[in-house]
């Protein structure tokens, strides 16, 4: 199924995002953890891409048994930064040969084990490129990434959102927005999109804390600013690893129910291939 065809206002749209397993035990639990969401009967689920050596057959191997053993529908994430075109067109072409339909189209960040060739001779400098290689292609659906606190290296707001408009024109299907932790950002977010014109459904990405150390690892690569509020919470607390949990649980609680009541389409978890507080929102939200 494309991923398009979700948002048709029915009902929310709800998907988890896993990280690519990096050992044959990270494999086994892996599969544990989709195993275990899937009863939840999401929307599609996503896998992060792998862009070096043999994480790139293994991504493309995952999302396809994830795909066909599982029996779920898979976006595939797939960066750009470190592809030529021709890298690309056959990536592209074994994904489809999987019978999946979806691709998330990202830029990616410098791989630290491979040398890139200066900007201006690369075939993919932004995903932007990498949108309009795949929309050459029949039959896909396209993803992109939305910031609603900016990517971080974007200047400003504004033109942040033109390279979102950008993509858009280019070919892209759905917008899923990186993580946040206040609904505002979002709704802020939404407002600007809309006012320039961008159709696209557009996803909320929450991820629920399970760790301190590791939520402040990932707010600052993705920019995502971490309220005062959750740091008073949690820093004095950080190694009670089940208050971390419980306080994540509920806070996200919180954060999709708003979302949901406001309007959005539905919520895309940041599961961190860990299933016990995704499962237990979800089972909230869905009354079980």
């Amino acid at each position: 199924m494309k991923v398009r065809e979700c948002f048709d206002g029915k009902k929310p749209v709800f998907s988890f995002e896993f990280l690519l397993p990096k050992t044959p035990e990270g494999m086994v639990q892996f599969k544990s953890t989709v195993r275990n969401l899937k009863r939840l009967s999401p929307s599609f689920v996503t896998l992060t891409y792998g862009a070096g050596g043999s994480a790139r057959e293994r991504t493309i191997e995952t999302a396809g048994m994830i795909q066909n053993e599982l029996g779920l529908t898979t976006v595939a994430h797939l960066t750009c930064i470190a592809h030529t075109r021709v890298e690309i067109r056959a990536i592209l072409e074994k994904i489809r040969s999987l019978g999946i339909e979806n691709v998330m189209a990202l830029r990616g960040d410098p791989p630290r084990d491979i040398a890139l060739p200066p900007e201006d001779r690369r075939d993919y400098r932004h995903a932007v490129d990498l949108v309009r290689h795949i929309r050459k292609m029949d039959g896909l659906c396209i993803g992109v990434a939305g910031y609603p606190e900016k990517h971080p290296e974007a200047v400003t707001m504004e033109e942040d959102l033109q390279h979102l408009k950008d993509k858009v024109a280019a070919g892209a299907d759905f917008i899923t927005t990186q993580l946040f932790f206040e609904n505002k950002d979002y709704f802020r977010f939404i407002e600007k999109v809309r006012a320039m014109g961008i159709p696209q459904p557009i996803l909320p990405g929450l991820m629920p804390v399970t760790n301190y150390g590791q939520l402040q690892k990932f707010a600052a690569m993705c920019g995502a600013r971490i309220p005062d509020e959750m740091i008073r919470a949690l820093e004095s607390r950080q190694t009670d690893t089940e208050y971390v949990v419980r306080y994540g649980i509920e806070w996200t609680t919180r954060q999709a129910r708003d979302l949901l009541g406001k309007g959005a389409p539905g919520i895309h978890f940041y599961t961190l291939n860990k299933s016990r507080s995704t499962e237990v929102i979800l089972s909230r939200l869905l009354g079980r």
